[in-house]
């Protein structure tokens, strides 16, 4: 399932707003399914709604057929006429401006009998077919007829979808509490008379075509003025990547008994000879796509809950190749096979703490903040977390750094703690101070397990999911601070000696 479109209630004709962005590549077949259902309830679950019928296409016949406007009968429930669907494609353009407008307005119409009017501007661009999309709302400014609103930032490519001549509609209404807005009046501009930014171009007659009609006299219902048009270049991941910022990875491994002894099959850390374990699928899955980024493929790995040789004391960040000075390993080749030798060499133990893995990344992380590094912290555990809170902390710290943190929850323990990390419902907090930006995400390796038992598949549908959330967490970070990424370097100069980072 790619998406759903939004519910539209008592309807036979329904006309969907949400749109589905997907990857067209002419040299492939790509296969679509609609699927149509009647909601009857508030479930998710489709089983629980009437299904209306569905549509068989492929990408290229939406966009090959003319106009890309494709109108097929809906099938599927034999005996029975279901009806139409009709689909279309515009191709986005790749445009990645963003634009930063103030509007202010004056002697708007007095639309309430008490007090003065509460105006908001509607912003819409207008579609190939000539019909109107809602783009940008402003906010409320109550009690007044002159209101100055507050500058928003919206995307080119939202507000005229990259074309600079595509009209815009502005339409004015005074807020009412009950919902039923009162229209003032409209106007329409375009992106290009726009960007002449403040003049005498930007000034525009708030018209009520319904009041033009009747009254002889009527010039306008106010006017609106542009106040200001800055247009910023919103730069992507890649661009950092084209300009040298290098990711960092780094593993943590969860050694704790809760694993099982790794000589039994029952154990997470069971070393089969035939097939990778659950945490050495999670390792490859990951590592194999964050390697990209780093030049020097050279990965710090750590354990934690474990007692050491060879006095026996316990550790929550110890070095998987034996060496605490330079806990660096070639690839994740090296790895997986410091993995190995330290399931050989180090007793399973306990607690599972999380913190001192996370501070340890947090301090390389806070050495470079000039944006040329950027770390990824894998933690690979069976479960139960004992330090929340010190974890919580931890967090809440390393949000103000360029690092990001996945957790994948391996066997079958309950996670609860973990979504609670991933703070994608609610913020991570730490003694009242909130995460500056979400920096975990979480996912449980048992939804990742391929039924047929195909591991390559189940691999790259993790790492897929794992890293979705990197590229913007990394942006977040360099917005916050300001950092642009560098130029990207002239091509073909020739190769210099690689230093090694010295942490």
């Amino acid at each position: 399932q790619f998406g759903r479109t939004e519910v539209i209630d008592n309807t036979l004709n329904p006309d969907f707003v949400r749109k589905f962005i997907l990857d067209y590549f002419f040299e492939e077949r790509e296969n679509l399914r609609f699927d149509l259902y009647d909601v009857d309830s508030k479930s998710p679950n489709l089983s629980k709604h009437d299904f209306l019928g569905q549509v068989f296409c492929t990408l290229g016949e939406i966009v090959g057929s003319q106009g890309s406007r494709l109108e097929k009968p809906i099938v599927g429930i034999p005996g029975r006429k279901c009806g139409t669907i009709i689909l279309t494609a515009e191709e986005l353009n790749c445009c990645r401006d963003a634009v930063l407008m103030q509007f202010c307005a004056n002697k708007l119409d007095k639309k309430d009998f008490f007090g003065k009017s509460d105006p908001f501007l509607v912003f819409y661009r207008s579609n190939e077919d000539g019909s109107f999309t809602i783009c940008h709302k402003t906010e409320v400014v109550k009690n007044t007829l002159n209101p100055v609103w507050q500058a928003f930032k919206i995307s080119v490519r939202a507000l005229c979808n990259g074309d600079y001549d595509r009209t815009i509609k502005v339409e004015v209404y005074d807020w009412d509490r009950d919902g039923s807005h009162d229209f003032i009046g409209e106007f329409t501009t375009s992106y290009r008379e726009l960007s002449r930014g403040q003049s005498q171009f930007n000034v525009y007659e708030v018209v009520n075509p319904k009041k033009k009609g009747k009254k002889k006299k009527y010039t306008n219902s106010g006017t609106v003025t542009l106040l200001s048009f800055l247009v910023e270049t919103e730069v992507s991941f890649l661009d950092y990547i084209k300009g040298g910022t290098q990711i960092n990875f780094t593993v943590a491994i969860d050694f704790t008994a809760s694993n099982g002894n790794p000589a039994q099959p029952t154990s997470l850390h069971y070393m089969n000879p035939y097939q990778l374990n659950a945490y050495g699928m999670a390792l490859k899955a990951v590592g194999e796509i964050v390697q990209d980024y780093d030049s020097d493929k050279m990965f710090p790995a750590l354990g934690f809950g474990a007692k050491l040789p060879p006095d026996g004391r316990i550790s929550h960040e110890f070095a998987l190749n034996g060496n605490p000075q330079n806990p660096y390993c070639d690839g994740i080749e090296g790895v997986m096979e410091a993995y190995y030798r330290s399931l050989k060499s180090v007793q399973l133990y306990g607690p599972t703490n999380f913190a001192p893995v996370i501070n340890h990344v947090a301090r390389y992380a806070s050495s470079v903040k000039d944006g040329s590094q950027y770390f990824v912290l894998l933690i690979v555990t069976d479960g139960v977390i004992s330090d929340m809170a010190q974890t919580k902390e931890s967090i809440v710290n390393a949000s103000k750094l360029p690092m990001s943190i996945i957790i994948v929850g391996v066997g079958p323990a309950e996670f609860d703690a973990m979504v609670e990390l991933d703070g994608d419902d609610v913020r991570v907090s730490s003694r009242g101070k909130y995460a500056e930006r979400d920096i975990v995400q979480f996912v449980p390796f048992r939804d990742y397990i391929d039924r047929s038992g195909n591991h390559i598949l189940s691999m790259a549908r993790l790492a897929k999911d794992v890293l979705a959330e990197i590229p913007e967490q990394f942006l977040s970070y360099m917005r916050a601070r300001g950092i642009k990424p560098s130029p990207a370097p002239p091509p073909y100069t020739p190769p210099t000696h690689v230093l090694q980072t010295q942490i």
